[in-house]
């Protein structure tokens, strides 16, 4: 598949259904969500017109016995296995690069994204998901001790053989997914043209690390960047992990400082008048600006609120609003 074939391939994602702008996150399917209720949700999300399901090779090794990941991965195998032909009607996302190789010692000892490991977790994550194919494969994390030209070409490569449709990074900075994306194009290779980043409505004091990446938050370089060159966004914890709605969540540290108390205020505003959640909110706005939200819920209520959010009815002028609370008009 050329570049140019693979781009006539992408729809915006208003182009989609409601229900299909969600990605559910199957992160915790396998350790912390039993399979019975993993399954349980899958078959709502699907049902209520859900298509994208996103994991990772590595999902979830901090939570399993072992030390090690693929739980997530296998549990999908055994849900798509057990409804004969639901793999046509739903795509699946899986990432690579980041399962520890010695699990006492990660991140130091880790996968990562040389040529052989994109190939060898691939193969894995295929085996696991009982497919010959994955409609969207991610880098998962960067990792320097590779040129990212060579990440690019092996990835590249999967499309080629086609057991991969698209490919994208996550947790990258800007200028790598850039530098990869040129030497890419410049080949007539298929080039990452999707990018996966934490995102929500608040937004975090400069120079705070909101989780494990460096590089995980979606920054206004890399905002500016898929503008520019057309990819995808996805936001992963959009929700802060319930922090908007729970009130025995308090919204995390690194976003305290005065622009939280603004956007809060306007965020109340169009809910009320919505007769919204905060979250719902939230998710409204994500996709009204082009991005796909990741939802990590593990509850059937949450994801019918995540669901519902996908049709309320955001007008121009609220939109407008929630994104230029920040926005100051110079003095005359």
């Amino acid at each position: 598949m050329t570049t140019t074939q693979s781009a006539t391939q992408h729809t915006t994602l208003h182009d989609t259904p409601p229900a299909a702008r969600l990605v559910l996150g199957a992160m915790m399917f396998g350790t912390a969500v039993d399979e019975p209720t993993s399954f349980a949700l899958l078959d709502q999300f699907v049902d209520a017109g859900g298509r994208w399901i996103d994991t990772a090779d590595c999902y979830s090794f901090w939570a399993s016995e072992s030390g090690y990941g693929g739980q997530s991965e296998e549990v999908l195998g055994r849900w798509l296995a057990a409804r004969p032909g639901m793999r046509d009607h739903v795509l699946l996302s899986t990432k690579f690069g980041a399962e520890p190789r010695d699990a006492a010692d990660w991140p130091a000892s880790r996968t990562g994204l040389s040529a052989a490991a994109v190939r060898e977790q691939l193969t894995r994550s295929l085996r696991r998901l009982g497919t010959d194919h994955v409609d969207l494969a991610w880098a998962h994390m960067e990792d320097r001790s590779v040129p990212v030209e060579e990440t690019a070409d092996a990835c590249a490569a999967l499309v080629s053989d086609g057991v991969v449709a698209r490919i994208g990074t996550s947790n990258h900075p800007a200028w790598r997914v850039e530098r990869a994306r040129r030497h890419a194009v410049g080949r007539d290779k298929e080039p990452f043209s999707v990018v996966q980043h934490a995102y929500s409505y608040l937004q975090p004091r400069p120079g705070t690390l909101t989780g494990n990446h460096r590089f995980g938050w979606l920054d206004d370089e890399l905002v500016d960047l898929a503008a520019v060159e057309h990819l995808d966004v996805w936001a992963y914890t959009p929700l802060l992990s319930g922090a908007y709605d729970n009130p025995a969540k308090p919204i995390p540290e690194v976003f305290d400082h005065p622009g939280t108390a603004r956007r809060l205020a306007v965020l109340d505003d169009v809910a009320a008048e919505l007769d919204a959640s905060r979250g719902q909110v939230v998710l409204a706005w994500l996709t009204a600006r082009g991005i796909h939200p990741m939802l990590g819920g593990s509850k059937p209520a949450q994801l019918e609120s995540a669901l519902a959010a996908m049709t309320l009815p955001l007008t121009p002028d609220q939109a407008t609003r929630l994104t230029a609370v920040d926005v100051t008009s110079p003095a005359s």
